[in-house]
C-alpha cells in the first residue's frame, strides 16, 4: 500500500505553482490543497507572527493521518524572501528549526515528503508571464522572479544535502506540452 504524501510546491512568482498544485489536487484522491500567504508585516513583529503560524501548522500536520497534503508555498518562501531582502529580519534560525521539524515529522513513517521547486530553464519567459491581470499585491517584475528562482534552486541543493527524509524535485515548468508527463513521472503512484 502506498504511503500518503506531503508535497510542498515552491518557486518564484509566475512559475506556475497554482496550475501545478491544482492539477495534483484534481488527480489525487483524499488530498487537501493549502495555499499559504505571508504576513504583510515585514518587521520583527511580522517574523514572530509567521513563526507562530508555522508552529501551529506543524501541530496540525503531525495530527493528520490518511490524507495527502499539497502546499502551495510554505516557510521556504519566507526564507527566500528574507535572503533576498524583502523582510527587515533574518528568518534563517526559524527556517532551520522548521526544516528540521519537517525532516523529522512525527508521522514520517506514514508519509513521503517532497519539496518541489518549480523553475523556468529559460528565464526570459518570466517577461511574458508577468503580463497577467492580477490584483496589485500579486503583480511582480520578471527580474524579481529570476532573483527568487536562483535562490530557490540554491535552497534545493541545501535541502537535499542537509535532510534525510525530504525528497527534492527540481521541476522545469517551461513547456506545457510536457507538464503532465513530468508530473506523472514523479507522482503517478499517488494519482487516481
Amino acid at each position: 500500500m502506498a504511503k500518503d504524501v506531503i508535497i510542498i510546491v515552491e518557486g518564484p512568482q509566475g512559475v506556475g505553482k497554482t496550475t501545478f498544485t491544482n492539477y495534483l489536487r484534481e488527480h489525487m484522491s483524499s488530498t487537501d490543497l493549502y495555499r499559504l500567504s505571508g504576513i504583510k508585516d515585514r518587521s520583527e513583529s511580522g517574523h514572530k507572527k509567521i513563526k507562530l503560524k508555522y508552529e501551529k501548522l506543524f501541530e496540525y500536520m503531525e495530527n493528520c493521518t490518511d490524507i495527502n497534503m499539497i502546499f502551495d508555498r510554505t516557510f521556504f518562501t519566507n526564507e527566500v524572501y528574507s535572503r533576498i531582502g524583502y523582510h527587515e529580519y533574518s528568518f534563517s534560525k526559524t527556517y532551520d528549526k522548521l526544516l528540521e521539524k519537517l525532516d523529522k515529522l512525527k508521522n514520517i513513517d506514514n508519509y513521503d515528503v517532497y519539496l518541489v521547486i518549480l523553475y523556468l530553464t529559460d528565464e526570459k519567459l518570466y517577461s511574458k508571464r508577468v503580463k497577467r491581470n492580477k490584483h496589485q499585491y500579486q503583480k511582480f517584475e520578471a527580474e524579481s522572479s529570476i532573483k527568487q528562482q536562483r535562490e530557490y534552486l540554491k535552497m534545493a541543493d541545501e535541502v537535499e544535502r542537509d535532510t534525510k527524509n525530504i525528497k527534492v524535485i527540481r521541476f522545469p515548468n517551461d513547456n506545457e506540452k510536457i507538464f503532465e508527463e513530468n508530473i506523472k513521472k514523479y507522482f503517478s503512484e499517488y494519482m487516481n
